[in-house]
Order: C-alpha cells, then sequence, then structure tokens
C-alpha cells in the first residue's frame, strides 16, 4: 500500500452556459438544477456558471410535505441536489401544476422519468438510450445557445400562429354580421358567391407570408401561454369594426347610388368588394401588433409586399376584363373619396380600440 499520486476528474461546464443562462433569463425563463450529486459540488458549478441561487433543496428536504408546503419549496428553490430519479418527475409535476411549462434537459438514465414528466423533454446526441427515447427533442450541437434560440423560435412561432388565428376570427365574425344585416335589410344579395369566394382567396394570399413575420421585442421576451378565452374576447372586441364600415358602405352605396336596377345592384356589390377585401387585409397590420403598424412596428418585407400586391389588386379588378366574369361594373370617381376616408378611419377606429383593449386585458396577442 505505497501511496502514488491522486489521479483527479474533471467535467468543467461547456463554455456556452453562462451566455446561454443569461439570456434565457432576459427571455422569461427560470434556471432550475436538478441533480443526483451533491449540494457543494453542485454549488460550484452555478457559481461557475453564474447563475443566482435563490435557495438550496436536498433530498431530505422533500420528504414527509404536503402538497402545497412541496409546491412552494419547489418554487422557492434553485438547486436540487442528491434527488433519486422519481424526486425529479415529483419536482417537474409539481412545477406543471403550477401553471409553468416545463423544460427538461438530461443526458442519463436518472433523468428518464424526468424527461418524460416534462413538457419538452430535451437530450444530447451523446445521451443514454433511455435518455433520448424519452426526450422530444435531441440537441446535436455541443452549444448551449441552441436553447435559447429555440426558446426564441418557438415563441415566433406562437406569435404567428396567434395573429392569424386572431385575424381570422374576428374578420369571419364582422363579415358574417354583416352579412345577417344586410339579408334584413336589402332586397338583393350584397355580394355575389363568386364574389365571395375570390374575396376570401385574395384575403388568403395576403396571409400566406404571416409565418415569415417579424415578432416585436416585447413580445418574445415575455413567455406566453393560448387561452382560448382569450381568442373568444378578441373576437367579441375586434370583430365588429368591420361590421361597422360594412354597413357604413351599404347605407353609402343605397342612398347615393341607388340600387333599383341590375347594373346598380352591381354597382353596390362591386363597391362592398372592393372596401370589404381593403380593410379585411388592413387589418392584418393592425392585429399583427399591439404597437402602431408602421410607425412603432413594422412587418417583415414579404408580409409587406402580400398585403401591397393584394390590396392593389384588388383596387383594380374593377377595372381590368375581370370585372365580367365577376359581374362587377366600374366604381365612379364619387366612391373613391368614401374608400380612402373609411379605410384611414377604419385604422383609427382600429387603434383606438386596440389601446383600450391592451390598457384593460393587459395583453393583445
Amino acid at each position: 500500500m505505497i501511496f502514488a499520486g491522486y489521479i483527479a476528474f474533471l467535467d468543467p461546464p461547456k463554455q456556452s452556459t453562462t451566455q446561454a443562462i443569461r439570456e434565457l433569463r432576459e427571455y422569461g425563463v427560470t434556471v432550475k438544477v436538478l441533480t443526483g450529486d451533491a449540494a457543494a459540488v453542485c454549488k460550484k458549478v452555478c457559481n461557475e456558471i453564474q447563475l443566482p441561487i435563490n435557495a438550496i433543496v436536498t433530498t431530505t428536504d422533500l420528504e414527509n410535505l404536503s402538497e402545497e408546503q412541496f409546491s412552494a419549496i419547489v418554487e422557492k428553490g434553485t438547486i436540487f441536489a442528491k434527488l433519486t430519479p422519481m424526486q425529479k418527475a415529483q419536482v417537474i409535476r409539481a412545477l406543471k401544476a403550477k401553471g409553468h411549462i416545463v423544460g427538461f434537459l438530461g443526458d442519463g438514465i436518472n433523468d428518464a422519468p424526468a424527461l418524460r414528466e416534462s413538457d419538452c423533454g430535451i437530450s444530447v446526441d451523446t445521451g443514454t438510450d433511455i435518455a433520448k427515447e424519452s426526450a422530444d427533442i435531441i440537441l446535436l450541437e455541443k452549444d448551449l445557445m441552441v436553447l435559447v434560440d429555440g426558446v426564441i423560435r418557438g415563441r415566433i412561432t406562437y406569435g404567428n400562429t396567434i395573429k392569424y388565428i386572431k385575424m381570422a376570427v374576428s374578420s369571419n365574425f364582422g363579415n358574417v354580421f354583416s352579412m345577417l344585416v344586410a339579408s334584413i335589410w336589402l332586397p338583393f344579395l350584397p355580394m355575389l358567391p363568386i364574389q365571395v369566394l375570390v374575396q376570401n382567396l385574395l384575403y388568403d394570399i395576403s396571409q400566406i407570408a404571416i409565418p415569415w413575420d417579424n415578432m416585436d421585442d416585447d413580445f418574445l421576451h415575455i413567455p406566453q401561454a393560448w387561452s382560448a378565452k382569450g381568442i373568444f374576447k378578441f373576437m367579441i372586441f375586434i370583430g365588429p369594426i368591420s361590421s361597422i364600415f360594412d354597413i357604413t358602405t351599404f347605407v353609402y352605396m343605397w342612398f347615393y347610388f341607388g340600387a333599383d336596377t341590375t347594373e346598380q345592384q352591381s354597382l353596390f356589390q362591386t363597391g362592398w368588394f372592393v372596401v370589404g377585401l381593403l380593410t379585411q387585409t388592413l387589418i392584418v397590420h393592425m392585429i399583427r401588433t399591439p404597437l402602431i403598424p408602421f410607425f412603432q412596428s413594422r412587418a417583415s418585407l414579404p408580409l409587406l409586399l402580400s398585403t401591397i400586391v393584394v390590396m392593389v389588386i384588388g383596387f383594380v379588378i374593377p377595372f381590368t376584363p375581370l370585372r365580367d366574369p365577376l359581374s362587377m361594373v366600374t366604381l365612379p370617381g364619387m366612391y373613391y373619396p368614401y374608400l380612402f376616408s373609411a379605410l384611414l378611419a377604419y385604422c383609427l377606429l382600429t387603434q383606438m380600440v386596440k389601446t383600450i383593449y391592451v390598457r384593460y386585458f393587459k395583453t393583445w396577442l
């Protein structure tokens, strides 16, 4: 038994860890460490990667606790040391029960229960087979900044998805309400079926570029959660705005131009087609941000171009040979002052309602 020396094993943190944790915290992501190692070892590593420590919790601290006590200690703790695999999963469940969306990064056999329990299990390509099978995402790059990029990309995807949903429900709600009003009042169809189909087609084309749209920085820095009630509230508040201008258009076209003949009815339908398409397309820019569009927040170039092109097409259709197959007529000069006034008033009213909505409900998208 002659002493020969020591052999030391060092597993330093990845170089990208400190920056990744700092940026995750900037984006509202709370980082907690769940480990089977000793608390002292974990504390030293956290100090190296500059992870602020609120509290250190060990396996014995989690024993014989009520559900309320367990949730409270899990919410407060930053380091959870000497945990068993089932305790890791229990901590994940407690965080989910508190309304948190939980991602868990692990690469070992003892991480498998927590990976399965989390909302998003993340492993690495060098992890154990059971860890990779339990994970939802496997990182192929040895760089933790991928996590930050994933959070940002996920929020952009969610934000653009919710934009489309809110645009669709508010626009459809307004159109259906306008149709109901028109069916009670008018002795003819306010818009022919072929015109409705073409209008919807053009409107859908204008929204194709939404997945490539920008998101405001304020939105990206705050964690988001799906809310069906929020969709309903949005529809009730924003949907009727378009109906106001639809009905105004009905009144203007009826009393100013009349609708006693077939040609005048076509004039009425053409007028509503144009103002309806332009207001629907313009709403894309009004809804995509809680800020003032074009000034405080600009859409991406693809979305900007798609909406401009569709609005130009809708504007010029009555001047092209397409008007005959669509049963349209050329609009008179006195229609256009009303059109531009309606678009301006529509933007101002929508922005005013948006400001009230954000101030009252503290959210937009």
